[in-house]
């Protein structure tokens, strides 16, 4: 069968997208295989009409509402491979077939290399957190600290200050200088220079070992994580990608397209800015572009 968009990713972007081209009763297939990003969240927040869900729980609504259309297909594997052909594109699952489509979605997502803090990972998604707009308001109204990796995360305390009583924790790598002390202050954001040597979660909170053997109890930790492609096929096709806040993205224009004809990219993997709002969002331009492409070239 040639599909007339073939969706790889079926998370928060790819489902948005898939249901756009579905309801234009296009054959669409979603590829996806079980592993979104924010699996290590227990509620998902700031999304509409969702707020405090499960993530899976949303994701899982969201397969049966586009899995009820009869021009929809959902394939359980990983994509492993992707070329382009005279009719559109060919996707290499991993149990050993293929399969075609006409236009192509990737909303593959990225994944996240943290700090090497023991204790860090095991609190990823619960204590530990990379946006504020997401977790901030369940850390908020106590200690909240922020873990220094470059200049850029003075802007983010800076930031945080909205939601609780910060600690930007210098890791013995960072020190601000004078300007940016200054605003620190003014913010009342506090600075502690000292390395961390572990981070521990129990019921909510966090306590975080300093390496003179100090600790301090918080609500919770934003930690810039480093983000990376979690599939190679947006290379693999030629795609072009710029350099992001925390690693490369896609580069997309204003309907999600790729600078490849034919291919959209949406969610975390195509901008820096990562929720799932805004990867609900960029998954409907995708799926509206892609279908509107089949029509006017």
């Amino acid at each position: 069968m040639q599909y007339d968009v073939i969706v790889v990713g079926g998370s928060f972007a790819g489902l948005s997208a898939a249901l756009q081209a579905v309801r234009a009763r296009r054959k669409v297939l979603v590829i996806d295989g079980g592993q979104p990003r924010n699996r290590f969240a227990e509620h998902s927040h700031g999304f509409l009409g969702h707020d405090g869900r499960a993530p899976q729980a949303i994701l899982d609504d969201a397969r049966r509402q586009f899995a009820a259309y009869p021009t929809a297909g959902l394939a359980t594997c990983l994509a492993t491979d992707a070329r382009a052909t005279d009719d559109g594109f060919e996707i290499a699952l991993d149990g050993g077939s293929s399969v075609s489509g006409s236009r192509l979605v990737l909303a593959t997502g990225v994944h996240d290399t943290l700090p090497q803090i023991p204790g860090l990972q095991e609190q990823w998604g619960k204590t530990v957190a990379h946006c504020p707009y997401c977790h901030g308001y369940e850390f908020g109204g106590g200690a909240i600290g922020v873990l220094a990796q470059d200049a850029m995360s003075t802007h983010k305390a800076l930031l945080v200050a909205d939601w609780g009583t910060v600690m930007l924790f210098g890791n013995g790598a960072f020190m601000p200088d004078d300007e940016q002390m200054s605003l620190l202050q003014k913010r009342g954001v506090g600075f502690e220079p000292t390395a961390l040597s572990k981070v521990q979660g129990s019921d909510g909170e966090l306590t975080v070992t300093l390496a003179d053997g100090t600790t301090r109890a918080l609500k919770g930790m934003f930690v810039a994580s480093q983000t990376a492609m979690t599939n190679p096929i947006a290379e693999q096709l030629g795609c072009a990608f710029e350099d992001g806040m925390f690693g490369p993205v896609v580069k997309v224009d204003d309907r999600q397209q790729t600078s490849v004809k034919g291919v959209y990219a949406a969610g975390d993997m195509a901008r820096s800015m990562h929720s799932v709002a805004l990867a609900v969002a960029g998954g409907a331009m995708a799926g509206v572009g892609a279908h509107q492409s089949l029509i006017f070239g």
